[in-house]
């Protein structure tokens, strides 16, 4: 009997290990309204097509870490492919968006909304697919493990200092080995001049770059000793809002049109103003300033800081 209960024990054990395995919890839209009207698509492929990149993402084990089920990295991927160029052979954009709760509340803070303009890969639902982080193997899982790592790096860098370094590297590597693959194309391009200095590679390159450190320790700081304590201590919360925004200003003057700058501001612009509204007159006038020259393209908002 006893030998019983410690099978039973050890095999819930088993059991919840390995349902607390996946770190990612992401929700995927595919839009292909305009492969339909070019008659360059098949809807069951789509849906497909869908079901394999939420399978591939939520279902794949990417840390060593244990995650409950409600510590699990919220995300979005919204895809929308516009062009078939041959069969099984896809061009589009990728909007990837990270969030996190907030403690004591019932807010969600978006810790990046990125745009990706370069999702095109090759898919055929007969045709199996394979990932090999040490090997370039196919484009479309290697472009979802690197949104999978830079979710993890975002999402730890705002629980500790630095946490997300290991994914950090992790992604760095996927960009490397797929640029040199060469089948990457543009998502991929390490050159500056004639590349988009938007696109995957110039993402995780700002974050390795030693310039970046400054930053990185600011978000954990604004997160970890600012939103999370938003309710107890709002003073110290616009406090780390300000030293967040003189971090980013340094890393700008640094690194002009930073892609991890740019992508910053698209999902924090909100979030800073109605913390920056409640703020001293003097504090508003330095969180303005910055915010206007780093943000330009929402001047109208800021302005109203003042006001």
């Amino acid at each position: 009997m006893k030998s019983f209960i410690i099978l039973i024990l050890c095999f819930t054990v088993a059991f919840a290990k390995t349902s607390l395995a996946q770190e990612l919890q992401f929700t995927v839209s595919l839009n292909y309204d305009q492969l339909v009207a070019q008659q360059k698509t098949d809807p069951q492929s789509m849906t497909k097509l869908q079901s394999y990149i939420s399978d591939f993402l939520n279902n794949t084990s990417w840390t060593r870490e244990t995650f409950g089920k409600d510590e699990r990295v919220k995300c979005k991927l919204n895809i929308n492919l516009t062009r078939s160029v041959a069969q099984g052979s896809y061009e589009g954009t990728a909007q990837l968006v990270i969030a996190r709760p907030v403690f004591n509340s019932a807010y969600e803070t978006v810790l990046l909304s990125y745009v990706d303009r370069n999702f095109n890969f090759n898919y055929l639902p007969t045709t199996q697919m394979y990932f090999n982080e040490n090997s370039y193997t196919d484009e479309l899982p290697y472009v979802l493990a690197f949104y999978a790592y830079t979710a993890l790096i975002f999402d730890f860098d705002s629980f500790s200092n630095l946490g997300g370094t290991p994914y950090l590297q992790r992604a760095f590597n996927i960009a490397n080995l797929a640029s040199t693959a060469g089948a990457g194309a543009k998502g991929w391009d390490q050159r500056k001049g004639n590349g988009d200095s938007r696109n995957r590679y110039w993402l995780i390159e700002n974050l390795m770059s030693q310039q970046f450190i400054p930053f990185r320790e600011s978000l954990y700081n604004y997160y970890r000793q600012g939103l999370d304590v938003a309710t107890q201590n709002p003073a110290q919360t616009r406090t780390k809002t300000l030293d967040l925004l003189n971090s980013a200003k340094a890393v700008a003057q640094l690194r002009p049109g930073s892609v991890v700058i740019n992508s910053f501001f698209d999902a924090k612009s909100d979030e800073i103003f109605q913390i920056m509204k409640e703020a001293t007159p003097e504090e508003k006038r330095a969180a303005q300033t910055i915010l206007v020259n780093l943000d330009p393209s929402k001047t109208q908002l800021y302005q109203r800081l003042s006001q």
